[in-house]
């Protein structure tokens, strides 16, 4: 029995095949669900980390390079930093799609091609 492979949403190459729960890309390193396909067929704005995991409303996630913050007066965030109940933004706002409480920092507005799902 073989399963219908899509072509890669990210490159729309044909050469994708399904390693475990998840479709892989072999041309752009690009990995997604069935589930996120689905989602994508019916229209949904999905939003992706860094390794192009699809993030959701209360996701915890963590920032994989240091980050300069405006008007931080110098301060930086460092990788590693754990953000917990993240928001996703309906209409980003200069490219910044997620809205959280960084600890240490306070509210403020981040970019999904900097954070990893946790």
């Amino acid at each position: 029995m073989s399963e219908t492979v899509p072509a890669c949403p990210e490159c729309a190459e044909e050469y994708a095949y399904v390693q475990g729960a998840l479709f892989v890309c072999p041309m752009c390193g690009h990995e997604w669900s069935a589930e996120a396909q689905e989602a994508t067929a019916v229209g949904d704005t999905l939003v992706r980390d860094a390794v192009g995991n699809v993030l959701e409303d209360g996701d915890a996630v963590t920032i994989v390079k240091d980050l300069k913050v405006s008007g931080g007066g110098g301060s930086s965030l460092k990788a590693g930093t754990k953000v917990k109940g993240i928001r996703l933004l309906a209409e980003p706002v200069n490219g910044h799609d997620i809205d959280a409480t960084v600890p240490g920092f306070g509210r403020m507005q981040l970019k999904s091609s900097v954070v990893k799902k946790a």
